[in-house]
Order: C-alpha cells, then structure tokens, then sequence
C-alpha cells in the first residue's frame, strides 16, 4: 500500500522540481545585471553612489567578487566587480561607509565547501537520470499492465475454512446432493478404485437469493480445499481472445493447486447460448465459452479440480455446456419451505436479542415465498426498527413493520386521505378480506392496513392457508375471487369503481390465461399455447418463432379467458352480497383502528369487535412455552417464578 502510494506521488514530485527550476531561471533573466570595470567602481565608490554591497572572497582569496546597488538603479537593477584582494580596497570600503553609511554584507567562498560545489555540477546529470527512469519505469508497468491483461481474475479464498454446512440453513437436500463431492475431494482412491467418475462440473440453479453461492463455499470448507472464485463477467472483455486466455490461466493455477475447487458465479454471463440473438453471436464471448468446454472436457485431464457454478437463468445456457462431462449434475436451489425458513431465521437470529413474544416459527409461517436473502434482511429491519425506537430487544411490532417495508415499502405517513379515499380503501381492502374468509382456495388475509405503502393506497398481505407443490383448478378460480373481491366491494357498496384495483386485474388476468394456454383448464382441451416469458430469452428467438396456433384459437383463448374472469366476478358479487355485515364490520373497524391482524380478524368475525387488551394478553400467553413465560416474568420481577407452574405463571403475569 505505501509503495503503491509513493509511486503515486513521484510524478508529482517531479513536476515540483521541474517548477522550481523554471521559476528560478526565469526570475533571473528579469533581473539587469551591469558589470563595472575596477575604476567605474572605485569611482561610484568616492562619488557615494553605494547604497548595498556584497564582499564575497573566491578562489584561493586573490579577488574579491562584488555585488550591489548604486543609489541612481531601478528595483531590478544590480553591478557586478571583480577587484584584486588589497587592504587599501577594504579600507576604502569601509573609510566611506563610515561617510556614505550604506549596506555591508560580506559571505564566505562557496567554493570552500566541496558539497555545494558537488551538487550544482552533479544537479543536473541527476535530474536529466531521474527523468529518463521516471519515463522509462511508466513505459514498463504499462508494458507489464499489458501483459497482466490475460490473467486470470480468481481469486483464492482465504476464509472458506470458516464457512461449514452448519451455517447453511434450510437445504437439507442440495446438501445431500453435494456431499460426495467432498467425499470425492478428500479421498478420490474409494472412488477410483470401483471405477467410478465424479461429476467435473455442478450446476447450482435457483432463484437470487437461495444460498447457491454460500452453499459452494461449505463444500470448500467440509473439503478443506483451495477455493477459486470468479464471476462470469470477469472473462469477457473487450478485446477478442482475453476471456480465453483467462480461463486457461485459471486452470493452470487450479492444476497447480489441486485438488481444489473453482466456483463461477453468474455463469450465463460467458456460457449463453452461442449465436443466438439479432446480429449473431458476440465473439469474446463464444470463444471463451469454447475454451472453457474444451478445459472441462477436452484433451486435458484436469484430476482434482471440481467446477461449481451458479445461475438463476439456466434456459440461456449453451446445451454443449450440460452435456455429460461438464456440467452434467444440475442441483436446484428452491425456495425454503416454512421448516427450511425456521431453520435459516435461527442462523441469523444467533446475534440478535427478541422479546419473549417473538416465536420463530411464527414468522416463517408468515413468509411464503422468502429467500435466505430476504429472511436476514427481514431481521437486519428489525434490529435497526429497534434501536430506532431506542428498545433493547426485537419485538413482533418490529417484526412487522420490517416485513411490510422489505414487501412494500416505508409506510406514508404524512399522506392524507380524503374522508370518502378513506372509505373506498378500507371497504376494498375488506372485500379481500371477507372472500378470503369465505372462499377455502382463496389466499388466506394475514393483514390489512389503509396505511400507504409504497405506490399502493391500502395493502393486504394474502397468503396461501398451505403451502403446495401445485394448485388445483378450484383453488385457481378461488384465487381469482379473492383478487376481485375489492373491485367488487368497491361497485356494491359505492354504486362507482375506482383504479385502485389495477394490480389485482394484472394478477387475476395473468392467472386466467396461464388457466387456458398452460395448464389445459379450459374447454379448449388440455393442450398448451404459450410458454412462459422466462423461455423467450432472446429478441431474435422471439422473432423467428412461429405462432403454434390460428387466429381463430387466439380468439377462442380470449372467449375462454374472458369467460373465467366473469364467472369469478359473479361469485364475488354473490359472496360479497351475502356478507355486507361481515364486510361493514371490517371496514368499520379499518377506519378505527387503520390495522388490523389475522388474529384481530378471526376474533371480529367470532366476537363481532376487536379483542380488548386483557383478551389479547390471555391469547399471547397461552401460545408461550414455560420457559418464555419465565423469561417473561423475569423481565417483569415476578419472585417465585423458577417455581410457578404455567397456570400460576400467566395468572400472576396478568397481573
């Protein structure tokens, strides 16, 4: 770091140099220099012309050199003289400054002192040296800037030791997938000796966010091995050939370092499919895929060396690139289930302080469809919620509020409604509600607020009442109802419709039309007309694909699609019909209380009004273990409570 720092500021040091010089030279040559003859001088010497002299002896002291001003000279203006060493001349100098009274100043011979003399006849020769090795040092690191330009950028990690499978959480099964990999690694011979061959390459896919990165890392670490990582885009640069020459460069330093592994995250920035997309393919790009399929299965053996890369695009991929003897094991990374996302909020939950309250099995219940990524940001909220509100623990109120800003947003606050906006929200948001609670394959409503979030005026988190691997026809339609359910609401009860409902209607049609050209749910027969938009990868696939059906079936999929958005918003409006009390009470209670829960929810529909404090505290306590009820009555000084059993315990906390 400080030679880095010193080659830095050399160029700069030189310029200063360079400045000082210039500057001296060029306030010389303003300067007016008159050189007087021996009897000028001695003549401006009577005459009292003298108004400042310099004596300087040189040489062996034969001469005098001297150096002045006469009274009649411009600012600028000085003489020079050289007359021989005499007595009678100094005494002169003397004799009439004792008359004329101007300035003396006398200086030693420069030429005494041998360093002076060797630095102003060596000054120049090192400067001209100087400059000449500043240039030439700056020609060479471009040259070796140059040819550092084809090494490779994998970089040896240096904790990967520390990271083990006990710290990835919730992929009880991807590790199970990975696990003779590290057999492998750390005793290849049980392998060799039945003839058996490992995979050379392992693909992670998943969505962002999963753990496949954290996931390669463990195996490293369970191996005790080098790891090598590298991003896909750090191969490919501008100039055709460099991501080639990186990629053996890196296999080189693998071979030398194995066994070990390399790990190429956000590979299908160098592995896309070659010669795809408007204008053919990308030539650094192609070549560098070339030559990695020829390391990971060409002439070479690479014995020891196990390639791990991840993706969350694998339909991009190059097929040469899955093919046996490269990637040739795909491991999916899916999204945790409510057990997998238990056992991650433990993991990031180690350094964090709760509240007795907090259960982490409730929260992962809450948060279907959360990553590993977004469960530690959802805990990172809330830890900075706390201290914000100056708590020394993590309660579910932040807990809450951590969730509704990682999925919506910070709420607004300051933003105020009208009284009627008011009661179009809150009648919308109780429409889902009561339809929810009506409807068994509708999305079950954990939460309602009239609180802004983000672009949205009301939210109403929805969440299904089991997790499944798939979804019926029923719960499909169900799903549908529920989306309508505020539009619905919103025309019952207000005679008028607003564009409040506008993603509910992107949702409930996307929903539809996956029901007719996906999964065959129609009276179209179960045949399927579309793909998902994640298969149509490239512009110019899009373009020379051909359209697998006539124009009289894309008029039959709108019929169909039409048909099942209004048979689900007849059900609505009879649903919604049949409950206006139900869905008056809730609304009511939104415009009291501007939030409310699925537990507030549940108690207004059994009781017909929100659980009073006492009710609710009963309700906390009772789904508490024993052993957070004593934590609580420790925090709370209750005395006895080691000793109390769990009816004395809840007695005495009410208290």
């Amino acid at each position: 770091m400080k030679s880095k720092m010193r080659r830095s500021l050399l160029p700069y040091l030189f310029l200063f140099i360079i400045m000082l010089v210039i500057v001296y030279f060029v306030s010389g040559m303003d300067n007016k220099v008159n050189i007087l003859s021996y009897d000028e001088f001695i003549t401006a010497l009577d005459e009292g012309k003298l108004e400042e002299i310099t004596i300087t002896p040189k040489g062996s002291g034969e001469v005098y050199e001297l150096t002045g001003k006469l009274k009649n000279y411009e600012e600028n203006e000085t003489f020079f003289a050289r007359v021989p060493l005499s007595d009678r001349v100094i005494d002169d100098i003397v004799e009439e400054n004792n008359k004329y009274e101007f300035k003396i100043i006398t200086e030693a011979d420069p030429s005494s002192n041998s360093f002076w003399i060797v630095f102003i006849n060596l000054f120049p020769i090192l400067l001209l040296v100087g400059a000449t090795f500043f240039i030439f040092t700056r020609q060479m690191g471009g040259a070796n800037k140059s040819m550092d330009f084809g090494r490779s950028r994998a970089r040896l990690s240096e904790d990967n030791n520390k990271i083990k499978f006990d710290k990835v959480a919730g992929l009880k099964e991807e590790k199970e997938e990975v696990q003779e990999l590290i057999d492998f690694l750390k005793n290849p011979k049980k392998f060799q000796s039945m003839g058996a061959r490992i995979p050379k390459g392992v693909l992670l896919v998943g969505p962002p966010g999963t753990g496949k990165t954290l996931l390669a890392r463990a195996v490293a670490g369970e191996a005790n091995v080098p790891f090598y990582y590298i991003s896909g885009s750090d191969f490919v640069e501008l100039f055709v050939g460099v991501g080639a020459s990186r990629v053996r460069d890196m296999f080189k330093q693998a071979k030398a370092n194995a066994p070990c592994l390399i790990f190429i995250d956000e590979i299908d920035a160098v592995g896309r499919q070659r010669g795809s997309g408007i204008g053919g393919g990308h030539d650094e790009r192609e070549q560098t895929l070339n030559q990695l399929l020829t390391e990971m299965d060409g002439f070479g053996e690479n014995e020891g060396i196990i390639i791990i890369a991840a993706t969350n695009r694998p339909d991009v991929l190059d097929p040469a690139l899955l093919r046996p003897g490269r990637f040739d094991r795909q491991v999916t990374v899916n999204l945790p289930d409510v057990k997998g996302r238990e056992e991650i909020l433990e993991v990031h939950a180690k350094n964090k302080k709760f509240t007795p309250n907090v259960t982490l099995k409730n929260i992962a219940k809450r948060t279907v469809g959360f990553s590993g990524a977004d469960l530690e940001n959802l805990l990172n909220e809330a830890a900075l919620l706390a201290v914000r509100r100056n708590k020394n623990q993590i309660s579910m109120a932040e807990i809450d509020e951590a969730q509704d800003r990682v999925l919506m947003g910070p709420a607004k606050k300051s933003h105020k409604y009208t009284d009627k906006e008011k009661r179009i929200v809150a009648y919308h948001e109780a429409g889902h509600a009561v339809v929810g609670l009506k409807l068994d394959g509708a999305n079950e409503v954990q939460k309602i607020t009239i609180v802004p979030r983000g672009a949205a005026g009301g939210y109403n988190l929805m969440l299904p009442k089991e997790e499944t691997y798939f979804q019926t026809k029923q719960e499909l339609l169900h799903t549908i109802s529920g989306l309508l359910a505020g539009r619905v609401a919103e025309e019952i009860m207000f005679n008028e419709i607003t564009t409040g409902a506008h993603n509910d209607f992107e949702k409930a049609t996307k929903t539809a039309r996956a029901m007719v050209t996906e999964y065959g749910m129609s009276d179209l027969g179960p045949i399927q007309y579309e793909q998902r938009e994640s298969g149509n990868v490239f512009l110019g696939r899009d373009y020379t694909k051909s359209r697998n059906f006539s124009s009289q079936v894309a008029f039959e999929i709108d019929e169909e699609q039409r048909k099942i958005i209004n048979e689900c918003y007849e059900v609505t409006k009879k649903i919604i019909a049949d409950n206006k009390d139900l869905l008056n009470l809730i609304a009511k209670t939104l415009l009291e209380y501007e939030t409310i829960t699925k537990e507030q929810i549940d108690y207004l529909v059994e009781h017909g009004k929100m659980p009073d404090e006492d009710d609710t505290v009963n309700k906390k306590l009772d789904e508490m273990s024993l052993e957070q009820l004593r934590e609580l009555a420790k925090l709370n000084e209750i005395k006895g409570y080691s000793k109390m059993k769990k009816d004395e315990l809840k007695d005495a906390l009410n208290k």
